[in-house]
């Protein structure tokens, strides 16, 4: 099913602030959250858990 183009939730990528891989996919409050999300994350390339950004 589609999403409202209304709706406050939006889905970001998240990306490996080593390697640049974007490996993850998640769903945000775009109205709670306003700065972008930082989360410590397992990386498939870089075999370990580092810090992945959210990207626009």
């Amino acid at each position: 099913m589609a999403r409202k183009s209304t709706d406050a939730r939006q889905i970001v990528t998240m990306q490996c602030t080593d390697c640049r891989e974007r490996n993850y996919s998640t769903i945000k409050n775009r109205r709670n959250n306003t700065t972008r999300m930082e989360l410590r994350k397992y990386c498939s390339r870089c075999r370990n858990h580092q810090v992945h950004r959210e990207v626009r």
